[in-house]
């Protein structure tokens, strides 16, 4: 299951495709040139349990860590999984 990457301006998803169908997504917007807002992640039903928000954040804190990035978390379950995981992210997590 391939994590796909579009950006435009300023902002971008981060996005899983079956059978060439988006099944899951996660959203961004640049707050600044530093900074991005992750605010909104959607998985569809039949992948749920499937560790796919998680892939998608990986994908993402890959994605800032080789841009100089760091990023808030307006989407509660981004926010949730920052909490969650503070000593594996805090490179990437905004203050």
């Amino acid at each position: 299951m391939e994590v796909k990457h579009k950006k435009e301006n300023k902002s971008g998803t981060f996005y899983i495709e079956i059978d060439g169908k988006q099944e899951a997504e996660m959203t961004y917007e640049f707050v600044d040139d530093a900074i991005i807002d992750i605010n909104h992640t959607e998985v569809n039903e039949s992948l749920k349990g499937q560790g796919v928000g998680y892939k998608l954040v990986d994908a993402a804190v890959a994605f800032m860590r080789e841009n100089n990035l760091k990023a808030v978390a307006s989407c509660p379950y981004v926010e949730h999984v920052f909490s969650k995981k503070q000593d594996d992210y805090k490179d990437v997590i905004a203050n």
